[in-house]
């Protein structure tokens, strides 16, 4: 039986959520948002983790940064080490400064802010033993050699080749991280990646679950498990088909007004590891 774990998250309400610029391809000005229903589905998101088990902590949003709801951007912590963000688009830029008083208010005594431009969990994925690290669209190459030094864990690099999943987080997620038992179980969509960022995939977690293209189009990969647990947009059903033959349990939610942000479940959730 899949054991879920307790975690611990921090997550930044989208009290000033808009789309006034295009970042990304998911990004439409002209396409009208309603922030109270992305208020709504944030919630839910929230309460959701909370039903689970899970503690989560709040950033207070700041006016002038729509997308400071993507929390999962702004930071990256290992065995209670953080590594703070350096935005690859200047809309972004000031959000990383806010996030790092937080962690340093909040207790956090090793923050090391990067030279080189990173995006946090948005292209580093803890593997519980070694750290995913994605490139092609945003985090520089060096970013990954910076993390490694930093948080002092293994880095192993993958390219991303499509545009539309330009973060890591967007087209692979860790079902169970590695235990002294077991490997890390992962699920992933092989396309947006490089031939040789999938070989690599391929060689590390012969086990995955992959997905397909209608489940990476609807942020299917944005998910977040505990373990057991697996936290997944609504419309991601061939996926959480596959996830639950493999003893884990669905739990949807509807992310549908922050997707037009390019964002998902994972987008919004940043994990502490103490």
């Amino acid at each position: 039986m899949r054991v879920p774990m307790p975690r611990h998250y921090v997550m930044c309400p989208p009290r000033y959520f808009a789309v006034d610029y295009a970042i990304n391809p998911w990004m439409d000005p002209d396409v009208p948002v309603d922030p109270e229903r992305a208020l709504r589905q944030w919630t839910e998101l929230r309460d959701t983790y909370r039903r689970l088990g899970h503690l989560v902590a709040e950033v207070e949003p700041q006016p002038g940064l729509p997308d400071m709801v993507f929390a999962a951007n702004s930071g990256t912590v290992v065995d209670g080490r953080v590594l703070g963000s350096k935005f690859a688009k200047p809309q972004r830029a000031a959000e990383a400064e806010h996030f790092r008083r937080w962690f340093v208010e909040n207790g956090f005594r090793d923050v090391t802010m990067p030279q080189e431009t990173n995006e946090a969990e948005g292209d580093f994925t803890w593997t519980g033993l070694l750290m995913l690290a994605g490139t092609g669209f945003r985090t520089e190459p060096g970013a990954h050699a910076e993390a490694q030094e930093v948080l002092g864990v293994p880095v192993v690099s993958l390219r991303l080749v499509d545009p539309r999943y330009y973060h890591l987080d967007t087209a692979l997620f860790v079902l169970s991280e590695a235990t002294d038992e077991r490997p890390a179980h992962i699920a992933y969509y092989p396309e947006a990646f490089s031939p040789g960022s999938q070989a690599v995939l391929r060689r590390l977690f012969p086990d995955a679950v992959v997905a397909d293209a209608e489940d990476a189009r609807c942020f299917g990969l944005n998910a977040i498990s505990d373990g057991r647990h697996v936290v997944l947009p609504v419309e991601a059903t061939a996926l959480a088909e596959k996830v639950a033959a493999q003893g884990y349990e669905p739990v949807f939610v509807d992310i549908s007004e922050l997707r037009k942000a390019g964002g998902g479940p994972k987008c919004c959730t940043l994990e502490i590891r103490k």
